[in-house]
């Protein structure tokens, strides 16, 4: 096989390869998805440095020193070269140090935590990982949907995510990170979508048998007055979303149907977070008391009391 076609072979097999990356997180359609799939391009070629010379040596080297080539130079005592030790030192140490630095950097800017700078105002929406499905609480809103994720292109959102038991992963590949869904503790995650569209959301944590049916559509509308009908129509749903509802939602199904609920009881992500909790008292997530001790009295009074009267016993 010639030189021009082994590389018209290996540029067809590239295409073919990148091809089946549609949809996925080589398809970004967000802002965060963009940043994380050009993060990872930088990386792959800062690696790439090493991989390929070393590569391109190993097959050279084969070569110049085969068993039938017998007019090289004999040299049994060659044991060292302080160029080429500084070359093969130095050049990964300078790639690691690089990526160190875009690592740190990197992991900064893309904290799922924070909020997205200069995007406006976010839309909160509630996330429960269920078996094996997702529940969509809009607390300001007043609604909730079961697979289907709905919001406005170009509008960032704050999602809170829990579980109702098992561990789970929400993950919509075209936007960007994944984050753990875990029982009795709320994670967050900031996305955006970039342009209006119908995304894949999945969870990408195996977590029984209906794992493979765990998918949803996260739908971006072109506006914000598109996401307000769509409100609208699923309020004149006439079913409610209460703590009784719940219970019956929360048993395991798969391949659960899209499901609207016109009204959500006020409270119920909450309610569902502390569900593993309530022996415990009640707790701020988002602020530190000024010493753990006077926090635990605040939150456990008949605890703490029923502890120092054994003690003193």
């Amino acid at each position: 096989m010639s030189i021009r076609n082994l590389l018209k072979l290996t540029f067809t097999t590239i295409v073919l390869m990148l091809a089946g990356c549609s949809g996925g997180v080589l398809d970004p359609k967000g802002q965060v998805g963009v940043d994380e799939k050009n993060l990872i391009i930088l990386c792959t070629i800062l690696m790439l440095i090493v991989v390929i010379p070393v590569i391109v040596l190993t097959l050279y080297f084969a070569w110049k020193y085969r068993a039938s080539r017998d007019f090289e130079i004999y040299t049994p005592k060659w044991a060292h070269s302080t160029k080429i030790e500084a070359l093969v030192w130095s050049v990964p140490v300078l790639i690691i140090i690089a990526l160190g630095v875009i690592t740190w950097r990197s992991t900064q800017a893309l904290d799922p935590y924070a909020p997205l700078e200069g995007k406006g105002e976010h839309l909160t929406v509630e996330v429960v990982s269920l078996d094996w499905k997702w529940l969509f609480i809009y607390p300001e809103q007043g609604i909730a949907t079961v697979n289907e994720l709905v919001f406005p292109a170009n509008k960032p959102i704050a999602f809170k995510i829990t579980s109702e038991n098992a561990m789970n992963s929400f993950f919509i590949p075209q936007l960007g990170s994944q984050i753990y869904s875990m029982a009795g503790m709320e994670t967050k995650l900031h996305l955006i979508a970039n342009e209006p569209g119908t995304f894949k959301g999945i969870s990408s944590n195996y977590s029984g048998a209906g794992f493979s049916g765990m998918k949803f559509d996260a739908i971006a509308t072109p506006t914000e007055a598109d996401f307000d009908d769509w409100v609208q129509k699923v309020k004149q749903e006439d079913t409610a979303l209460t703590s009784g509802s719940y219970k019956e939602l929360a048993e395991p199904t798969e391949n659960h149907p899209v499901t609207y609920y016109g009204d959500v009881s006020d409270g119920l992500f909450h309610e569902i977070l502390m569900k593993y909790m309530k022996d415990h008292g009640s707790m701020d997530f988002y602020s530190k008391p000024d010493n753990a001790a006077t926090g635990m009295r605040k939150a456990m009074p008949d605890m703490h009391k029923g502890h120092h009267e054994e003690v003193n016993e």
